[in-house]
């Protein structure tokens, strides 16, 4: 009887400390079935920065007109974003690259200040100075993103930089083009470091939160957002030696192992 207690005292332990963690791993816990309402953070637009490149196309019923604005497509441009022609040759679409001042010099118009405005913002300023300086009637203008990224580091699949194609992208966007989180990956301690006004700020979300992951000033990220996701403590108990240490897991399954084994023993 007294070899049965010390064989299950350990599994005891292993199975509350399995159950314990697993509270650790689902996202939304907070979520109750069926329809929900929870309050989100007001979708925050991309707004435009120094350093950043976009591409601005003019279209218009007399193309011809419409080229006077549109920077040349170049084939091979390095570090630009890439076109596939009908004939299956690449090219390079050109941009415009916002200097420190936050401006871009556009053709014709001359230098613009895009700093802190939006892509629909751009779109509209440029169509409207078109039309108002008679320089095209019909002016259809198409702002795209061309070098904008985000960072997504630690515990994930696969950590690495990824490129911004449209606005309103969410924290949870970020982390499925990592791949998720592992299931090493506290998801209580998301960090999320962002740069405003020259000030970088820290933010961590708990993601088994819906309430508070959809009220976080970051569940909408900006360009240059660096998200980080924190190893839990057992992968930091892998970096001891074989990660046999007095609470890892691993620990107990071999005390689990050796008292089964002494136990068959003295059966025997």
């Amino acid at each position: 009887m007294r070899i049965r207690n010390m064989l299950f005292l350990p599994l005891a332990v292993f199975l509350l400390y399995s159950c314990g963690s697993s509270k650790n791993i689902s996202y939304f816990q907070d979520l109750p079935s069926g329809e929900s309402e929870r309050q989100m953070m007001i979708p925050s637009e991309i707004k435009i920065r120094p350093k950043d490149k976009i591409s601005i196309i003019v279209n218009s019923k007399d193309p011809l007109l419409a080229d006077l604005f549109n920077l040349p497509i170049l084939s091979r441009q390095i570090g630009l974003s890439s076109l596939t022609s009908s004939s299956g040759s690449n090219y390079g679409i050109s941009g415009y690259t916002v200097d420190a001042e936050g401006t871009i010099d556009f053709p014709v118009l001359g230098k613009i200040r895009v700093e802190g405005m939006d892509k629909q913002e751009i779109s509209a300023y440029i169509k409207n100075e078109l039309i108002e300086k008679n320089l095209v009637k019909d002016p259809v203008v198409t702002v795209e993103f061309l070098n904008l990224t985000l960072s997504v580091l630690g515990e994930v699949a696969e950590p690495g930089r990824y490129s911004i194609d449209r606005d309103k992208i969410t924290l949870l966007d970020a982390l499925s083009m990592a791949g998720d989180l592992t299931i090493y990956g506290k998801r209580e301690n998301v960090l999320v470091l962002r740069e405003e006004n020259g000030v970088k700020k820290a933010f961590r979300v708990d993601i088994r939160s819906a309430e508070q992951l959809f009220s976080s000033p970051v569940y909408y990220l900006q360009q240059n957002d660096v998200v980080y996701v924190e190893p839990n403590l057992t992968r930091a108990r892998q970096s001891t030696v074989n990660g046999n240490n007095v609470v890892s897991t691993s620990f107990w399954l071999s005390i689990a192992s050796l008292l089964a084994t002494i136990t068959v023993l003295f059966v025997k």
